[in-house]
């Protein structure tokens, strides 16, 4: 059992049995949450125990977000960061539990915010709100009887330095689906979302199959010393390729990382997908793209083949498979954008 701070002591106390977070009994309500358990699931190689239901997440970032809502389970929700720049969200199935949720900073998490929201849950990433550096952390949340879930694709792969990434990204989604499904159990939940999903890639593969020489690929996230871009691990890779395209950096066994401009012009994109998200715009890095020197003799500059997707469609996250057909289309259209 632990203390919160002064300010908190009107909540109820928390306290972390193995990695789960434990609420202290509050009669019927209580054992219906404690019914079924306790569960475990890995998570990035970890056992993490679950002696009731979680009632009191936080999520990081949109995509972790989308993950929550998709499964249904805003009413186990006590809100949601993410920067105002957030993905689209008018057009997704769960676009009303949006509404349901505190939107609670548009700003960095933090171990005060979650304190605030009285969370039992953390749900983010490395890179994705974890970072020893802002000393929010799986353990330093364990600290505070918070448990804490670490987006699978965001995973450490014991590489060099903090690489992440530890399966391929579409198979980090549907681990994720299914973990929070048991979770929750919301299995039945988790399975249909995995087979729809798995069924609309199929079917995009099966309309898009290439024919010949498949077109190679650059994710531009950002940068104009070094881009940002995607490596193996990171959600694009997988879209890419069942898009029927090659990603030219899947040679780099990490998520997100940087790469030399250098990289580019030697591997010759066919077409460039742009991460729309901030500042600057999809607009301003299109721009870019084509009067930045050093690319001019670059295949999909020369030939303005450029695309663009929304950020929430680029991480991992239930829009990816969407992503998938989006990205498919345009490139066995083969038009300029």
């Amino acid at each position: 059992m632990f203390r919160r701070p002064a300010a908190l002591l009107s909540v109820l106390a928390l306290a972390l049995t193995g990695c789960g977070a434990k609420v202290a009994p509050d009669g019927a309500a209580d054992r219906k949450d404690a019914a079924g358990y306790p569960v475990t699931v890995k998570n990035c190689g970890t056992g993490l125990t679950f002696d009731r239901k979680p009632s009191r997440v936080v999520t990081n970032d949109v995509g972790i977000t989308d993950l929550m809502l998709a499964l249904g389970l805003e009413d186990r929700m006590a809100g949601y960061v993410m920067p105002s720049y957030r993905g689209r969200i008018d057009q997704v199935a769960w676009r009303d539990a949006y509404d349901k949720v505190p939107w609670l900073s548009k700003k960095a998490i933090t171990k005060e915010i979650a304190l605030d929201a009285h969370a039992d849950l953390v749900l983010a990433g490395w890179n994705y709100g974890f970072g020893e550096g802002n000393d929010l952390t799986p353990a330093s949340l364990k600290k505070l009887g918070i448990g804490a879930y670490v987006l699978t694709e965001s995973c450490r792969n014991g590489g060099s330095g903090s690489a992440r990434g530890v399966m391929p990204p579409l198979e980090a989604l549907y681990t994720d689906l299914a973990n929070l499904g048991k979770i929750f159990h919301v299995e039945d939940r988790a399975a249909k979302l995995v087979k729809e999903y798995r069924a609309q890639i199929a079917e995009v593969r099966a309309a898009h199959a290439a024919d010949g020489k498949k077109p190679s690929v650059f994710l531009y996230d950002s940068g104009t010393d070094k881009p940002l871009t995607a490596g193996a691990f990171a959600g694009p890779d997988d879209i890419i390729t069942k898009a029927g395209g090659v990603n030219i950096t899947k040679d780099l066994k990490d998520t997100w990382t940087t790469v030399g401009w250098e990289t580019v012009v030697e591997r010759d994109p066919d077409v460039i997908v742009i991460n729309d998200y901030g500042s600057p715009t999809a607009a301003q890095k299109k721009d870019f793209l084509l009067h930045y020197k050093p690319l001019a003799h670059v295949s999909a500059v020369k030939h303005r083949r450029i695309f663009t997707l929304d950020y929430a469609d680029l991480v991992e996250s239930p829009r990816n498979p969407a992503a998938v057909r989006s990205l498919a289309r345009y490139l066995a259209a083969g038009r300029a954008d």
